[in-house]
């Protein structure tokens, strides 16, 4: 019931501003099928370049290579999914957005959370990988590591928050740059005289109490470490796919939403498919293979070592970093966004939320982003011995963003059902081929990850740091976030909505 310039639904209380509000944060239209495309890819195809190969320790060769069929056929569940929701429901909030007119505030909010966790740790992981590659190709002391870092937060954030127009430019030119250093590597691999399969990739075996080890001749079995290593290796697979679903959150940037957002979702998902297998199959097919792979911060520098020598890999490796650079990029853009997103409709404090001059980014919202990230990423380096730690920083970084996308995965696909049930006749200008099946597999695929995620030693640090995340949140949200909300485009569609199904059924 509204009451003045305040409305009270479901628990919450909603301030109906003035135009100024809206006026101070503006966003502006730029991006075709192309650029959305770039953007899902770009984000993404870091995981190609470091993170997925750690998959190799948990599950061998088989393990990983079945868990990324398990993790594709989620994955094309969730894209399907989100390719029919995003432009029945336009906005930049995302993910957020559907929960929020699925399942009300308190749906919206806790869904709006894991994809912040995701978002704003994806990028963290991105650039701690950056850091070993430059580390190698440079030759600087690992202790130097966070310098890469920080130095990689101040160069991007500042692109992204010279508008959107050059932020979509270099989105384009990176992730091209980077399908083409792919590629080359992939063509440098088969034709290197190098690749055997049999010997390189099948080099894993099971050791004392189920620990990789090196098997000379190769000739190892499927799966080393059995079926557990398959369930192991899920959330080092979903690497090769993660931040994909982010394209929903340039709804407001997109030049035509309703007919653009679907065709640059799956052209991206498929993309990223041909891309993550061949990588998965051609990669440990050379010298070093899964073993040695399965431990590296920088598999394709190190292929690139045993095609063409240290001296000539460095220089290779320095425009591989490019894939990399695209993902740091991309993902930026998305925590900017999202984190944008959520304070105009009152769910963060609404100053994140105010755009930028006659560029219209928003910059509060990106620089809170970025700051969070590098002090986690700090936080870590520090408690676990800096340099010491090795690539077990990036592993804990890289379990926990995979455990909130795992979360927001099973939440966007109980969206999708009960908009599907609540809403069937929400204008829909583009359905889903798979429909209920398809977010059916996506909601128990995510659901076995994050049981595996939660019972198993080696991710369990890196759940805790998301537990105490998602517990300052919901503290903040119900001690006053809940107070403060905004009668913002995706919130008042999403009451209009409600009020509408609610009426039909009476």
């Amino acid at each position: 019931m509204a009451e003045g310039n305040k409305r009270h639904e479901g628990g919450v209380s909603y301030h109906i501003p003035g135009q100024e509000y809206f006026d101070k944060r503006l966003l502006k239209r730029h991006a075709g099928v192309f650029s959305l495309w770039a953007l899902g890819v770009g984000a993404v195809i870091s995981g190609d370049f470091s993170g997925w190969n750690l998959g190799f320790a948990v599950g061998g060769w088989g393990g990983m290579f079945i868990a990324t069929i398990v993790i594709s056929i989620m994955y094309l569940g969730l894209t399907y999914s989100i390719a029919e929701m995003s432009p029945a429901l336009p906005h930049t909030g995302g993910a957020y957005s559907f929960a929020r007119t699925a399942f009300g505030p308190w749906g919206g909010f806790i869904t709006g959370i894991a994809e912040n966790i995701e978002y704003v740790l994806t990028p963290a992981v991105v650039v701690y990988f950056i850091g070993t590659y430059m580390t190698q190709i440079t030759g600087t002391p690992d202790a130097w590591q966070p310098i890469w870092w920080l130095v990689g937060y101040v160069i991007f954030v500042g692109l992204n928050a010279r508008g959107v127009a050059l932020s979509f430019k270099v989105t384009v030119i990176v992730t091209l740059i980077a399908i083409a250093i792919l590629l080359f590597f992939l063509l440098s691999a088969v034709f290197s005289g190098h690749f055997d399969f049999a010997k390189w990739a099948m080099n894993v075996g099971a050791g004392p109490k189920g620990t990789p080890v090196a098997l000379p001749n190769g000739g190892g079995p499927m799966l080393p470490m059995g079926v557990k290593g398959i369930f192991a290796a899920l959330p080092f697979a979903v690497w090769l796919f993660l931040a994909i679903e982010q394209l929903p959150l340039a709804a407001e940037e997109s030049v035509d939403p309703k007919r653009d957002m679907p065709r640059g979702i799956m052209l991206g998902m498929f993309t990223l498919i041909g891309l993550g297998f061949l990588v998965l199959i051609v990669n440990p097919a050379i010298p070093g293979g899964s073993f040695a792979y399965g431990s590296s911060g920088q598999p394709i520098l190190d292929g690139f070592a045993a095609i063409y020598g240290s001296g000539w890999a460095k220089l290779l490796a320095l425009f591989a970093v490019a894939g990399l650079v695209a993902s740091f990029h991309s993902i930026i853009f998305a925590f900017g966004r999202q984190i944008y997103s959520l304070s105009r409709a009152g769910y963060f404090p609404h100053f994140l939320s105010v755009t930028h001059g006659d560029h219209r980014t928003p910059n509060v919202a990106l620089y809170t982003g970025a700051s969070v990230g590098f002090v986690v990423m700090l936080l870590i380096w520090f408690a676990e011995g800096g340099e010491a730690a090795g690539t077990y920083i990036g592993g804990t970084l890289l379990n926990m963003a995979v455990f909130g996308a795992m979360f927001s995965y099973l939440l966007q696909g109980l969206t999708f059902l009960k908009l599907r049930r609540t809403f069937p006749n929400l204008e829909r200008p583009y359905t889903s081929p798979f429909g209920t099946l398809g977010a059916s597999l996506t909601v128990v695929i995510a659901i076995v990850t994050i049981i595996f995620q939660l019972t198993d030693p080696l991710y369990q640090q890196g759940i805790i740091g998301v537990a105490i995340w998602y517990a300052l949140a919901i503290i903040y949200f119900a001690a006053y976030g809940r107070t403060t909300l905004v009668y913002s485009p995706e919130e008042e569609f999403a009451v209009k909505h409600r009020e509408g199904a609610a009426a039909t059924k009476h």
